[in-house]
């Protein structure tokens, strides 16, 4: 859960005095990433779990405040230049903090202390900003969840969660203690402690009427909370001054349409939810008369969308499956968490110039939906790419920023951390996304993600195609993409097929035009997984007409990491298939892995080696591998991300000096020349961490080089599908 603080409100006049003329098409890009680590203290393990879960700024905007539950502490982040943030530090909490909101020159934290789900306790801690010293404590007598001040800074509303165990009785409700709501009065951003005032929510909701649950609370311009009863379904609204409940009403439920209800290795959206109860989680006024919630759906499941209400209860305006089928169509559903969807979570609304804003933030698909409110059904204006599971939005108008705070620490694993992003408005075109589908002949989204190898049409410029790898391994699929556009369009979707139906026990990583209208494939094997080492020859329809496995001298080494990519040399005869080799098998000498070279006709197989980089951390190995103009195109490249990413790579091959020898003797290695380092490009991108997987490279018919990254399905990703243009590669050789 996350607040935001009264900085929306009193900057509004600010923000519109700085807006660009309502002609000028304003977009946010993003500008900078800061890892949330880089905040750790001197002599901290580097390794230690961070998050960044609840964000505020301070009232000149120029500090951002994140709450960082498994560190315990508040984090500082200076963005006076938001191009380049920097560290500001931290402050321990004893307990783990899990909301933050800015008054004044204070900072108040909610914090949990609680020593189970039965025993549920937490506090009010109040921290000077310029010292950043504890000043305050308040005893709260439950488990803190969202905590907002109204806009005169009179009030502070906290939503006492005591939240239940979702691993007792299956987390079925109730689970007592019950929370509530607390508020407490202000004076100069300090609490008042002897103010704190309950208000019993217990009693309204029909789902555990005496467990309310309570979730997330905001404030509107007339000193009224706003509070969602998740579990419950259940939406009340307080009087702030008396305490008193004004207005209170079920959430209701949706039935959908079109939606991917089967987590089976395939993206179909030709399912149905049936009465599926929204359970909103965020909820902002969008004036003193409307709110909007978000709709995570996390106790039941199921519900993905955002829904407009008047304060009654009165449905405006309802999303349904649009979030998602945006999302998707981005490359961002979460097919193996799919039965509750992408999972709308955070939301925010912000006034910059003569728009307001709402922005939903997907927990599963890492992305934030922009929205203008124009008083009916709200029109979506783009997608932002988050780190992994946006929690905290803020939205910052006076300065026209846009921030998102994303809680997923993967670092145990090698993989993300926790990161906060930092968007700008201006005018221009949106950065991103570099790629996204179209609808299929039924107007639903052509699903896809992992896009593996890369190949280019042998007729036609622009035109390409990409395979998706083994995370959609129910459904394995050629994309073909036409990159005359931007974004560059997904157009098509061809299954690959085995007897007539979606082929099994392929985990595709290349893939080359056959010159037939047809396809040469690599397929990676992994033993554990009964998946073979093999090349696959496809038609246009994607039905596979040949096999090839690969030949015993070289399976009695095999491991998992194994082929990579594909191309074609020569014609006719002398048609000869390489083939890369993602990692060392176990008769390579380290640093060094095969090019495989296999002709057809004959039925030969051949290989050399060719010499890795040295890996300082991780692993180095080949993601892919194009013949063009004498010359074969390597992608090599490191298993790390972010800061800790060194290689990602493009060398070339001369195919003059390309001899591959027969196997089961000495190979000769290959000579390599750097053709482009794609760490700058993945840099500027979209001002993102480095992605670890650049799997596609290809040349097309003009000469024109691509690459595009896999985002694993947003599985432990960020969902990013980065869609890189390179120009003319081959005129540095």
């Amino acid at each position: 859960m996350r607040t935001r603080s009264s900085l929306v409100a009193a900057m509004a006049a600010l923000a519109a005095s700085v807006a660009l003329p309502a002609h000028a098409d304003q977009v946010f890009n993003r500008i900078a990433t800061f890892p949330v680590a880089s905040n750790l203290p001197e002599g901290t393990d580097p390794a230690t779990p961070t998050s960044s879960e609840i964000i505020t700024a301070t009232e000149d905007g120029n500090t951002l405040v994140y709450s960082d539950s498994p560190l315990g502490a508040v984090g500082f982040i200076d963005i006076t230049d938001p191009k380049a943030p920097k560290a500001g530090g931290i402050v321990r909490i004893d307990g783990e903090p899990t909301s933050v909101v800015v008054i004044g020159t204070k900072l108040l934290a909610g914090v949990n202390t609680s020593k189970s789900h039965t025993e549920p306790s937490g506090n009010l801690s109040a921290i000077d900003i310029a010292s950043k010293k504890i000043e305050a404590s308040c005893d709260l007598g439950g488990q803190p969840d969202s905590v907002a001040a109204s806009e005169d800074g009179r009030f502070l509303a906290v939503a006492i969660e005591n939240e239940r165990d979702e691993d007792h009785n299956d987390g079925e409700l109730p689970q007592l203690p019950a929370g509530n709501l607390r508020i407490i009065s202000l004076k100069d951003g300090a609490p008042d402690c002897a103010s704190i005032r309950t208000v019993d929510l217990n009693g309204l909701a029909e789902i555990a009427p005496q467990d309310a649950e309570p979730e997330f609370v905001d404030f509107n311009e007339a000193g009224e909370v706003v509070v969602t009863l998740q579990e419950n379904n259940h939406i009340a609204i307080v009087n702030a001054e008396t305490g008193e409940i004004v207005s209170h009403f079920s959430a209701g439920s949706v039935s959908l349409e079109n939606v991917d209800t089967k987590k089976d290795g395939k993206l179909s959206f030709t399912g149905k939810v049936e009465n599926a109860p929204r359970e909103p989680d965020a909820v902002r006024w969008l004036d003193n008369d409307r709110l909007v919630i978000a709709n995570e759906g996390d106790y039941k499941g199921g519900s993905r969308g955002f829904t407009i209400f008047s304060r009654t209860g009165e449905v405006l305006y309802e999303s349904g499956p649009g979030f998602e089928h945006i999302a998707a169509r981005l490359g961002h559903y979460p097919e193996h968490r799919n039965k509750k969807g992408i999972e709308p979570e955070g939301m925010e609304v912000g006034t910059y110039g003569e728009q307001k804003l709402i922005f939903v933030g997907a927990e599963r698909a890492s992305l934030v939906g922009v929205y203008e409110d124009t008083g009916a059904e709200p029109k979506f204006l783009q997608a932002l790419p988050s780190g992994i599971g946006p929690e905290g939005l803020l939205a910052l108008p006076a300065r026209n920023l846009f921030v998102t705070a994303n809680e997923t620490d993967l670092g145990e694993d090698g993989a993300a951390r926790s990161h906060v992003m930092i968007f700008e408005r201006s005018e221009g075109q949106p950065a991103y996304p570099m790629i996204q589908s179209d609808n299929d002949a039924n107007g639903l989204p052509i699903g896809w993600g992992a896009l593996s190898g890369l190949a280019a049409d042998p007729q036609t410029p622009g035109k390409l195609y990409a395979v998706s790898d083994s995370v959609y391994g129910s459904e394995p699929a050629i994309f073909t993409i036409d990159a005359t556009q931007n974004p560059a369009r997904i157009v098509a979707r061809t299954v690959i097929t085995r007897g007539g139906n979606p082929a099994q026990k392929l985990d595709l990583e290349g893939i080359a035009s056959d010159g037939e209208d047809g396809f040469w494939l690599a397929n990676e094997g992994d033993v554990s997984k009964l998946v073979p080492h093999a090349i696959f020859r496809v038609n246009a329809e994607g039905e596979i007409r040949q096999e090839i496995a690969l030949p015993a001298e070289l399976v009695a080494h095999q491991t998992r990491f194994g082929l990579e990519g594909i191309t074609t040399v020569g014609e006719g005869d002398d048609l000869t298939l390489i083939a890369a080799v993602q990692r060392e098998w176990g008769n390579d000498p380290r640093d060094e892995v095969k090019l495989l070279a296999y002709k057809p006709k004959s039925k030969e197989w051949s290989a050399v080696r060719y010499p890795l980089e040295k890996a300082e951390s991780g692993w180095m190995g080949l993601s892919e591998v194009t013949a063009h103009d004498g010359r074969l195109y390597i992608v090599e490249r490191d298993n790390l991300i972010g800061d800790a990413a060194k290689v990602k790579r493009v060398y070339s091959v001369a195919l003059d000096g390309f001899r591959p020898a027969e196997l089961g003797g000495e190979l000769p290695v290959v000579e390599k020349t750097l053709a482009r380092d794609l760490l700058p490009d993945l840099k500027s991108a979209t001002n993102g961490y480095v992605v670890d997987k650049i799997e596609g490279f290809t040349i097309d018919k003009a000469g024109e080089a691509f690459v595009v990254t896999d985002n694993d399905g947003v599985d432990d990703s960020s969902g990013e599908t980065l869609f890189l243009r390179l120009g003319n590669i081959a005129a540095v050789n």
